[in-house]
């Protein structure tokens, strides 16, 4: 009875410690994506800064300045930048020590690109791309990126109406372009970032609600039952303490329907934990897909076509408890599971990825128990582990389908 609890809040406990590491798993190549754009927009116009010095015919100490101070001002974009990723709603708009650094490089940037550039553009827009990362709220942060590009689009206008004589050079027109698209691709990409871990943690949540989801419905069913056979229990030793004195017969009868009201409590209580041990192994596989999904591991299934005939009181809590080890012990990025029938037994198979300095008895008592539970069925278990896969096998014979009366019954009833 103790089991199935204690099952669904280890799984609980498991999915919390998976959301702990998803986001440097799960999404990390999308964030690699998100703030790689954002870099390659400011690489471009650094660049794009020094070839119009260059093309301006200025000397190499002055191009050198620009230079240095350019590759600065990206270095120091990138800390807020990567800062950004572990954010929360009710952090501060600015921590001093981590914008500081960048602003002071944006402002010396901006003053040597602008006078030696001559373009307003290129002297402002360090600025702006320091105040576009702040932790800014959502909302605002779309009024200032609006306000930024109108602002950039107007000194951009202006820069190419007082160039005299052949105006803006290439490069510059090219600087002038991705510093207007600068601010807008900086938002869009850390908007984009943000719709992604708000939906990884609206997926961990939904793990943890069914798993909590389960446990109060079998709190519910336990309390109605107990409930129910206590409150007769207390009416009856109650009534038989006022007759004894008496009535010693009928006081001796109450104990013996209070007696009588304890067995059905255990029998109730027993057919409740069948009732939950012998979910066909469809949908134990089933939930146990759908559970390493929503922590964010691609998984694949192989279900025979007659699982329903498998020994659902031996492997059902197989399944569980490798489902669990899987997500407090595995890589996180993938797992396979198979349920089939050869050579007149049933064999179930798990294989997942495992961290590359996983101890090698990470999931030494959990094994233990399925080991156990593998036995008392009469089968067998086989832990392989390679190439940094790590599989668990459990093979049981057919016969151990032959299960007792009130298992059956409450497999039908669970299954209709």
């Amino acid at each position: 009875m103790s089991s199935q609890p204690e099952s669904s809040a280890a799984v609980t406990a498991a999915v919390e410690a998976r959301s702990a590491l998803r986001l440097t798993r799960s999404i990390s190549v999308t964030w690699w994506y998100v703030a790689s754009s954002v870099v390659f927009f400011e690489l471009a116009i650094v660049l794009f800064a020094v070839t119009t010095v260059v093309e301006a015919g200025f000397g190499g100490a002055t191009v050198a300045v620009v230079c240095a101070s350019a590759l600065l001002w990206w270095l120091t974009t990138l800390h807020p930048l990567l800062e950004y990723r572990r954010r929360t709603a009710d952090a501060p708009l600015m921590i001093w020590r981590h914008h500081l650094a960048p602003f002071l490089t944006a402002a010396v940037f901006g003053l040597v690109a602008g006078l030696v550039t001559g373009q307003w553009v290129a002297g402002v827009l360090p600025l702006i791309q320091a105040l576009i990362l702040l932790n800014w709220p959502s909302g605002v942060r779309l009024r200032m990126v609006l306000a930024a590009s109108a602002l950039l689009v107007a000194l951009a206008v202006i820069d190419f109406r007082l160039v005299p004589g052949e105006g803006i050079s290439a490069s510059g027109a090219q600087l002038a372009v991705f510093a207007i698209l600068l601010p807008a691709v900086t938002v869009s990409s850390l908007w984009w970032w943000d719709v992604l871990v708000a939906l990884d943690r609206a997926r961990t949540s939904e793990a943890k609600l069914a798993a909590t989801q389960e446990r109060l419905r079998l709190a519910t069913d336990v309390h109605d039952l107990q409930g129910h056979h206590l409150q007769v229990i207390a009416l009856q030793l109650e009534l038989a303490e006022r007759l004894m004195p008496r009535d010693p017969d009928a006081g001796m009868e109450q104990l013996r329907a209070a007696r009588a009201s304890v067995d059905d409590a255990r029998q109730g209580t027993r057919d409740l934990a069948t009732r939950f041990r012998s979910v066909p192994l469809g949908d134990e596989l089933a939930n146990a897909v759908d559970l390493l999904r929503a922590a964010g591991t691609k998984v694949e299934a192989t279900v025979a076509p007659d699982a329903s005939l498998a020994p659902a009181s031996a492997l059902g809590p197989v399944i569980r408890e490798t489902t669990t080890n899987v997500l407090r012990h595995g890589g996180g990025k993938w797992a396979r599971l198979s349920l089939t029938r050869t050579d007149g037994s049933w064999r179930y198979e798990i294989a997942n990825d495992v961290v590359a300095d996983a101890p090698e008895n990470a999931d030494g008592a959990g094994l233990d128990g399925i080991a156990r539970r593998a036995a008392e069925a009469d089968g067998n278990l086989e832990v392989h582990r390679a190439d940094h896969t790590f599989t668990v096998v459990v093979t049981v014979p057919d016969q151990a389908t032959a299960e007792a009366p009130v298992e059956d019954t409450a497999e039908k009833r669970v299954a209709g």
